[in-house]
């Protein structure tokens, strides 16, 4: 009676099981070619290089201007300054010197920064016509396409996502181009 009772208990579970497996609908999606396409996506390019050429580029040259004064005073031979001073423009010159050479770094982090900014919102509409797609076409989970190696097509939901978006496909971002 007890091993009847155990099979009837893993049959309706493995029952229930499968038909709850039959009612998830997966689709995936690029998020980042989705993303690339959108029509704001195509100005933050040029954002960016106004960001670096109006903030970034003068802080450069101000840290590289300040730098060049206080050596310039540390050095002084004609009129020394006070050693208080030279005391703290030499704890300041390491400083300066570690800014101007990691300064390709800052302005990388700083760019990734302010690129992260500007698409936050075009990720945000994105994500949010993902979700009324998949409501719509009944998909319970919706995956990023890249972390598929084999996927069938027809649950690509790029084309419905750009449709709701009212965003046109370049014929290379259209599933199924090659």
């Amino acid at each position: 009676m007890k091993k009847l009772f155990t099979v009837v208990v893993l049959a309706a579970g493995l029952l229930f099981a499968g038909s709850a497996n039959a009612q998830s609908k997966f689709g995936y999606i690029s998020l980042e070619t989705m993303v690339r396409i959108m029509p704001e996506a195509a100005k933050i390019d040029s954002l960016l290089e106004r960001y670096q050429a109006d903030t970034i580029n003068p802080q450069y040259a101000q840290i590289v201007q300040l730098y060049q004064y206080k050596d310039s005073v540390y050095r002084d031979s004609v009129h020394p300054a006070p050693p208080a001073v030279k005391k703290q423009i030499e704890q300041e010159l390491p400083q300066l010197i570690n800014q101007i050479q990691n300064w390709q770094q800052i302005v990388n982090e700083a760019l990734k920064a302010k690129q992260d900014d500007l698409l936050e919102p075009i990720y945000k509409k994105v994500y949010d016509a993902i979700k009324l797609v998949a409501k719509e076409k009944g998909y319970t989970h919706v995956l990023n396409q890249e972390a598929f190696l084999v996927a069938p097509e027809g649950d690509n939901l790029l084309t419905a996502v750009a449709a709701k978006l009212k965003v046109k496909l370049p014929t290379a971002a259209t599933p199924g181009a090659k």
